[in-house]
């Protein structure tokens, strides 16, 4: 049994107000950083095991842009931003104003305005859990992987040992006039940091 099965639906609540205060706090950001209004949606937050990551996002076998993270400090853990190539191209062309090209291939101005976008995003969410949990948190520098679902979390795996057994899966919607573009944030932290975090958030984790 993952640790979140202790959680009741109610528990739920201070993840999804730090959802919340994430995507606000990255839509004023993006807002910031691209000269013009950016609106994030009410994001959906929800738990799921880890080998459910893949399929959540289409699919082991999907083609998926990943902007990867380690999560460093009191509570360590992993983060992926992951959207379809046609999503990224239209978070590019939408909200970047950057002129794109049809084909899923990504130069490295492209590359690099994801990871910004991503980053906006990983460094928004993060404070948001730090301000409520009083942890230290804070991202890595990102790297942006262009491949399988499956074979992108392998790879995280492969990089970082075991990940825990349960994700923190936000769905993050931007907004620009009546464009919206879908992506999805996990949070996937350290087994060891599980207990942390929900005892810092007043929910301490039982025992199976």
């Amino acid at each position: 049994m993952g640790a979140f099965n202790h959680l009741e639906e109610f528990k739920l609540d201070i993840l999804k107000e730090v959802g919340n205060i994430g995507a606000g706090n990255a839509a004023t950001a993006l807002s910031r950083l691209l000269d013009k209004p950016i609106d994030m949606g009410v994001p959906k937050v929800q738990m799921l095991p880890f080998e459910e990551i893949a399929e959540s996002v289409g699919g082991a076998e999907r083609i998926v842009i990943a902007i990867f993270f380690r999560v460093e400090g009191e509570a360590p853990g992993n983060l992926f931003f992951i959207v379809t190539p046609n999503a990224a191209k239209s978070l590019l062309s939408r909200l970047a104003g950057m002129e794109t090209a049809e084909e899923e291939q990504f130069n490295e101005m492209e590359q690099s305005a994801l990871s910004e976008i991503g980053n906006i995003l990983a460094g928004s969410y993060l404070s948001s859990l730090a301000d409520f949990t009083k942890l230290s948190m804070y991202p890595t520098v990102p790297a942006l992987a262009m491949d399988m679902a499956g074979a992108i979390l392998s790879y995280g795996l492969l990089q970082f040992g075991q990940m825990g057994d349960d994700a923190l899966l936000i769905d993050t919607t931007f907004l620009e006039g009546e464009n919206k573009v879908e992506g999805q944030f996990f949070l996937i932290p350290d087994p060891e940091s599980f207990g942390k975090i929900f005892t810092a958030l007043g929910v301490p984790l039982q025992d199976d």
